[in-house]
């Protein structure tokens, strides 16, 4: 099994990446949904259409891209050299699924209520950003 996940590591790893790619795309425009979601919460109409934009980004692009990144990032996992910035970088990973589920609780709570406002996705926005950046250093330059 190694020898076959070794072998097909640039495979495993280009599919990472595509991977990744969707979901962090999808976890960059969710939370700006949320923003106008909130702008706009008392105009049926738009909330009506924006509803159904986050529940299609989030179940049906975000989700599958979150498992798909999963899977293909614990095949990577057997035949990645184990270090410290690994260590760090899944430290962030999980932090990066925290928001992920955090996102489908807004979604739903949107739906009820103003439950957060404009201002707090605004930063909300920004979260997925900062972690991807933290992502990108460990994973690349391996700094410890």
């Amino acid at each position: 099994m190694l020898d076959f996940l070794t072998e097909s590591y640039n495979g495993f790893k280009a599919f990472h990446i595509i991977s990744v790619i969707t979901w962090m795309a999808a976890l960059f425009y969710l939370p700006r949904l949320f923003v106008y979601h909130a702008q706009q919460y008392n105009n049926k109409s738009f909330t009506d259409i924006v509803e159904i934009q986050e529940k299609k980004l989030y179940y049906y692009i975000g989700y599958p891209a979150m498992i798909a990144t999963f899977i293909s990032g614990i095949l990577l996992l057997f035949i990645t050299p184990m270090g410290a910035w690994l260590h760090a970088k899944l430290t962030l990973v999980a932090l990066l699924f925290v928001f992920h589920f955090a996102c489908g609780f807004y979604r739903k709570k949107l739906i009820v209520s103003l439950y957060k406002s404009e201002i707090f996705f605004r930063f909300f926005n920004e979260v997925p950003t900062l972690l991807m950046i933290g992502i990108v250093i460990f994973a690349v330059v391996k700094p410890f």
